[in-house]
């Protein structure tokens, strides 16, 4: 695995190493001891599969809040998503911003997110299928968002969003919770 760090501390792009003969190929897509050296998460604890019909269709921006945060591998086993991470983090000097990397069977790359990071992706072609590992067990009474067109974030979604889930449609705006917020000592 080829691990290139991203402008946002902590997130990674992961290239599989492919080793190909006239059989096809094989590559590593996981492998606990490597993590560990690179000092990141080795250890997922669950393995979800979201399964995408619609070009277009976005699922996002999701974390869950402390002490309940999860790290995400997130790989396309099918299709072509726009895969994005956006530091949530608070006191990091990336907060706000977004990475945003376009992943495939073929190209062989997977994004790593750190924990306090919000996530999401939208499908680029008709019937896609991601699968990711996650760090923590899910827990419904931490999980939260943001969302996907916040001006504070500017994410540039590659496609008009054609269908998204009336749950990540009216996540909060950060705006108004900023400006709410008590201004530093």
């Amino acid at each position: 695995m080829i691990f290139r760090e991203t402008a946002l501390e902590g997130a990674y792009v992961i290239e599989l190493e492919r080793y190909s003969d006239e059989r096809g190929h094989f590559a590593r897509a996981w492998c606990r001891d490597e993590f560990a050296r690179r000092g990141l998460c080795a250890e997922f604890v669950q393995s979800n599969v979201s399964v995408n019909p619609f070009r277009g269709t976005l699922r996002g921006m999701h974390f869950q809040i402390p002490p309940h945060g999860e790290v995400k591998m997130v790989r396309c086993v099918r299709g072509a998503v726009f895969d994005v991470a956006v530091d949530l983090r608070p006191g990091s000097p990336s907060w706000g911003k977004w990475f945003g990397v376009e992943l495939t069977p073929q190209s062989g790359l997977m994004s790593y997110i750190p924990a306090g990071f919000g996530h999401g992706f939208q499908t680029l072609v008709d019937d896609c299928e991601v699968d990711y590992l996650v760090s923590a067990f899910y827990e419904p009474k931490a999980s939260s968002g943001v969302r996907h067109d916040d001006p504070v974030l500017g994410i540039e979604w590659p496609l008009q969003v054609t269908r998204i889930s009336e749950r990540d449609r009216t996540w909060p705006l950060l705006a108004p919770a900023l400006s709410a917020s008590p201004a530093p000592a």
